[in-house]
């Protein structure tokens, strides 16, 4: 994976799914987070971001997806458990199969992420910004209507 750490930061390259049905984006978290965050990865030396995207999605949920278009990129600057970060990520459209069981709306799913049991759930996409998603700039870019390709910077640190 993509993952070094450098004059004190880890600096990363990750791509993550934005999966959207029916007016409901699918996220994800790791028991204790606080926060919420689109499915995906870290990405691996010679790999495609879009070929993470569905390694990721077939690793935590077993789930065979479709990756679309790429919607954004992003520099994210943040801390997380004390450590500062820099991460490149792609965040692409994706599509689950017809007939998916991850498409009932109501159900809390469970995933696998190594060793950690994650919690996957939709919510609505125009109840977005009532909860922790990470990074922030997904509330306006992911309720614009219609949905535009973006470039984000996003620094939690100065």
């Amino acid at each position: 994976m993509i993952s070094v750490h450098l004059q004190g930061q880890r600096f990363q390259v990750r791509a993550a799914a934005i999966v959207l049905h029916e007016g409901h984006l699918l996220v994800h978290r790791a028991p204790g987070d606080p926060y919420w965050a689109l499915p995906g990865g870290r990405v691996e030396v010679g790999e495609a971001a879009s070929a993470t995207v569905v390694r990721e999605m077939k690793e935590e949920l077993g789930e065979d997806v479709a990756c679309g278009a790429l919607l954004h990129i992003a520099e994210n600057f943040f801390d997380l458990s004390g450590q500062r970060n820099h991460e490149i990520g792609f965040y692409f459209l994706v599509s689950l199969p017809e007939g998916s069981q991850l498409l009932d709306k109501a159900r809390i799913y469970r995933g696998i992420e190594s060793h950690l049991e994650l919690e996957f759930r939709w919510f609505p996409v125009n109840q977005l910004a009532s909860i922790n998603l990470r990074p922030t700039f997904l509330h306006a870019s992911l309720a614009a209507d219609p949905l535009a390709f973006s470039h984000a910077v996003q620094r939690e640190y100065p």
